[in-house]
C-alpha cells in the first residue's frame, strides 16, 4: 500500500539518470513487451479468452466497471484487487500462471471488480474526478459498504445464482470485512471468501518505508486527492540495469523481498499496469489502523466522530458479524500484512474455513498473486478449499 512513496522516490532518482532507451527492448522478449501495452480486452484476445465489460452504479452514484470471463450457467466467482491495483492484476501473469485464467479454465464464471477511483472505475453520475473534489470523498470503507454489495448483487442477478465465491487480495480483503460486518445480510450471499494477504488489524506492521509515508502525508495535507494514476513512468525503471535494480529493490522494501518467486521476466508487464490510482484517504485510513491497533472506521476527529458515530472515537468493525466462511492465506515476509495481525483476526472470526500461513519464509505481499510458482503452491489448494463449500 505504500508503494506510492517508493515510486515517487525512485522516479525522482531515475529521471536524473542518462537515457538508455534501448535497454527495455534489448533485454525483454517481444511477447512480454506487447503485454505492457494491452488493456483487459487486448490481453484476453491475445490468449484467446472471451471477455465482457459491465457497468454497475452504486447507491451513492459511483459507476464501477466489472470484467467477466464468461461461462454462462457456471458458478460465479468475484475477484477483488488491492490498493492501487485493478482487475487486470488477476490476468497479468498469463494463462499459465494468473488466477483469473486458472479459475476460468476450471469451469467457473469469473468476474473481476474495480474499486471506485481506480483506472477502470473513475466515473460518477454527477461528479467529474478531474474537477470535483467531491468525487474523492471516500475511503476503503465506502468501497466495502457500497461498491462490493453493488457488484455482488449485479453478478447474482446476471447469473441467477443465490451465492458466489469471493477472492480478495489485500484491500480486497479489507473491504470484504467492512461489507460483511456492516451489512451482515451479505454473508448469506457468499459460499466462501478466500483472503490473500488479508488486511484488517495492522498494529504489527513493519513496513520499512512507513516513516517516509507518514512524512509525505503530513506534507501533502489535503492537497492531493487522486494518487498515482496509471502513467508511462514505469518505463523509467528499465532505462538501464542500474535503474532496473533500483526499482526492484524499492519494490522489495514495500512488499517484502522474495527474489526466488519474483518473475523478473514479467516485471515490465506488472509495473506497466500498476499502480492504477487511488484516493489518499484510503491510505490515511490504513495509517489510522496502524496507530490505533484496532480495525475501525475512519477517524474524522472527535467533533465529527461524535456526529457520525455518536462517540468521539470511530466505531470498530464488528468482526463477530462476519459469519461467511473465510479462508486466510498469509505469509511471514509480508511488509503490508503482518502474520501476527492475521493471527489475531483468525482468533476473532467466527467461521474460519482455512488458516494457512505459508511455511516459506520469503513469500511476500504479492507472491500468491504474481509469484512464479503461485499456481502450483497456492492457487490449487485455494481451489480445493473453495470446492468444499459448493453444493
Amino acid at each position: 500500500m505504500f508503494l506510492l512513496l517508493a515510486v515517487i522516490t525512485v522516479f525522482n532518482f531515475l529521471l536524473s539518470q542518462p537515457s538508455m532507451a534501448g535497454y527495455l527492448e534489448d533485454k525483454y522478449p517481444a511477447s512480454v513487451l506487447e503485454d505492457t501495452t494491452l488493456d483487459m480486452f487486448g490481453l484476453t484476445r491475445k490468449y484467446n479468452y472471451p471477455l465482457e465489460s459491465h457497468y454497475v452504479t452504486t447507491e451513492d452514484k459511483y459507476i464501477l466497471r466489472l470484467f467477466r470471463l464468461p461461462r454462462p450457467k457456471a458458478r460465479p466467482i468475484l475477484l477483488m484487487h488491492g490498493l492501487l491495483d485493478s482487475s487486470i492484476t488477476w490476468l497479468l501473469s498469463g494463462p499459465w500462471s494468473a488466477l483469473g485464467y486458472y479459475l476460468f479454465d476450471l469451469g467457473y464464471d469469473v468476474w473481476m471488480g474495480n474499486a471506485r477511483g481506480n483506472f477502470y472505475s473513475r466515473n460518477h453520475s454527477h461528479f467529474n474526478p478531474d474537477t470535483d473534489k467531491s468525487f474523492w470523498q471516500f475511503s476503503w470503507h465506502e468501497i466495502g459498504y457500497y461498491d462490493l454489495p453493488a457488484m455482488i448483487d449485479y453478478v447474482l442477478k446476471q447469473t441467477k445464482f443465490a451465492k458466489l465465491a469471493y477472492f480478495g487480495h489485500s484491500q480486497g480483503t479489507t473491504t470484504f470485512f467492512v461489507m460483511t460486518s456492516t451489512r451482515p445480510d451479505y454473508n448469506e450471499k457468499i459460499t466462501v471468501m478466500s483472503a490473500l494477504a488479508p488486511v484488517s488489524y495492522m498494529a504489527n506492521l513493519q513496513a520499512p518505508l512507513l516513516p517516509l509515508a507518514r512524512n509525505f502525508m503530513t506534507i501533502s495535507g489535503n492537497t492531493i486527492n487522486e494518487f498515482l494514476p496509471r502513467t508511462d513512468l514505469w518505463r523509467t525503471c528499465f532505462i538501464s540495469k542500474m535503474t532496473e535494480t533500483t526499482c526492484f529493490d524499492l519494490l522489495y522494501q514495500v512488499v517484502g523481498k522474495d527474489a526466488e518467486m519474483w518473475n523478473a521476466t514479467m516485471a515490465p508487464v506488472h509495473l506497466a499496469h500498476f499502480p492504477n490510482g487511488c484516493n489518499m484517504k484510503q491510505i490515511k485510513h490504513y495509517n489510522q489502523l496502524i496507530d490505533s491497533g484496532r480495525f475501525r472506521q475512519y477517524d474524522c476527529g472527535p467533533a465529527a466522530n461524535l456526529k457520525l458515530y455518536n462517540s468521539t472515537q470511530p466505531k470498530a468493525y464488528a468482526i463477530k458479524k462476519i459469519t461467511a466462511p473465510v479462508a486466510l492465506y498469509y505469509t511471514y515476509n509480508d511488509h503490508l500484512s503482518s502474520y501476527k495481525d492475521v493471527m489475531q483476526l483468525a482468533r476473532e472470526l467466527p467461521n474460519v474455513a482455512e488458516d494457512c500461513l505459508y511455511p516459506n519464509k520469503k513469500w511476500n505481499h504479492m507472491t500468491m498473486l504474481w509469484g512464479l510458482k503461485a499456481r502450483e503452491l497456492a492457487h490449487k489448494h485455494m481451489v480445493e478449499v473453495m470446492r468444499k463449500f459448493e453444493s
